[in-house]
């Protein structure tokens, strides 16, 4: 099955979007200083900015998922559904370095980003916003692969280059 390369993220947003609203859940793939890799299951919340998808992983800072990001800020986020649609998200995640930033990825939580995926963070980090165990994982996507489950069709979308990418 050929893949389909889509020239600007709008061409793949409303998949996109559907794909995490149905799934929910993304397992996010780092790797340490070794290139051994570790994966764990969260809840990331996205939005789009400057027409580029942008996340926003509420989340504790732990000592594994600390060196895994400052030795190598790349990571890879993805979906799957029984039905065999998946979303593979290629990024940059990196700690969120204002408080701002913190609380705009907690109001997104708490609304909903896309509607229907979120949480209210307060289950988790009951002194709010300013709670010491809360932190933020900004993630800027290069490369979005989503993948039909009813034919396997795939569909490419890759950040134009010279475009922003955050690095560590």
């Amino acid at each position: 099955m050929p893949t389909t390369v889509a020239g600007r993220f709008t061409d793949v947003q409303d998949p996109f979007f559907s794909y995490i609203r149905d799934i929910t859940y993304a397992t996010m793939v780092t790797v340490d200083r070794r290139n051994r890799p570790r994966a764990r299951v969260l809840l990331p919340v996205w939005e789009v900015v400057d027409d580029r998808p942008v996340g926003w992983l509420a989340s504790y800072r732990t000592p594994v998922k600390s060196a895994h990001l400052a030795a190598n800020p790349h990571t890879t986020y993805s979906y799957w559904s029984p039905r065999q649609n998946a979303l593979h998200i290629d990024a940059v995640s990196t700690w969120a370095a204002s408080e701002a930033d913190k609380r705009h990825a907690w109001d997104l939580y708490v609304q909903g980003s896309p509607p229907g995926v979120g949480y209210d963070p307060v289950h988790y980090w009951r002194g709010g916003v300013e709670d010491p165990g809360y932190d933020v994982i900004r993630i800027d996507p290069w490369r979005v692969q989503l993948v039909r489950g009813s034919d396997l069709r795939s569909t490419v979308w890759t950040a134009p280059s010279g475009s922003r990418e955050r690095t560590a």
